[in-house]
């Protein structure tokens, strides 16, 4: 079993000159729900090399046993910092792939050609795609074999709009993703805000915020046995 993480480049939150990236929990907890089960994994980001982690995913109210785990495990901060590059990455290769949030992927994932080509490939081979928190944003612009956007009609979740409100970004981010993915067509649904809220609906997979994270990968990992 072979899955794919892929993961933002992207480290400027908008005008603010503040630093942002990909949130440490929805990359740990997901990495060893993987890595438990005995999957192969391949880390790849759009400028490969070491991703940048958001700073307020490493600030200590964000710890969770998983990132704890990350802490200590030199061997995943080593792979962590030699991620391909996204163009490299052929969707043959695999059998799922899983894209963490943190506020990076809205900027570089969401526009990313190599990425949304991916999507699409994985989907018209029938191999699930899965998303979590901001990650979501990655279906902007992603089309199904008809055409359509890939979301249409399909049951998702991510991030909500009061819980980018809750941190201060609404005017910040380049979309709000409960938004897109509503406007994209796509059936959204969300549990109350920092509650674990997963979506499956046939490959694809959508989890609300970090808390989601465990919930989305192992959805991932149902859908694969």
């Amino acid at each position: 079993m072979k899955i794919l993480m892929v993961l933002t480049s992207h480290d400027q939150l908008g005008n603010t000159g503040k630093k942002t990236g990909f949130w440490l929990e929805e990359f740990a907890a997901p990495y060893y729900t993987f890595k438990d089960a005995g999957a192969e994994l391949t880390l790849a980001s759009p400028k490969g090399g070491q991703p940048p982690l958001d700073p307020k995913s490493d600030d200590p109210d964000a710890q969770t046993e998983a990132t704890d785990r990350f802490h200590k495990d030199t061997d995943a901060q080593q792979v962590l910092a030699h991620t391909k590059r996204l163009a490299d990455i052929k969707a043959g290769d695999f059998d799922a792939v899983f894209y963490p949030g943190g506020h990076g992927p809205l900027w570089d994932l969401a526009e990313d050609s190599d990425s949304i080509a991916l999507i699409e490939a994985f989907i018209a081979a029938q191999k699930p795609v899965a998303a979590v928190c901001h990650a979501p944003g990655i279906f902007r612009h992603t089309k199904g074999e008809d055409g359509k956007p890939l979301v249409e009609g399909k049951k998702v979740t991510g991030f909500t709009n009061s819980e980018e409100a809750a941190v201060g970004l609404t005017d910040v981010v380049p979309f709000l993703v409960e938004d897109m993915l509503q406007q994209n067509g796509g059936n959204y649904s969300k549990a109350d805000d920092w509650q674990s809220y997963v979506q499956t609906d046939g490959l694809l997979i959508t989890g609300q915020n970090p808390a989601s994270s465990e919930a989305t990968a192992s959805a991932l990992m149902a859908k694969l046995k």
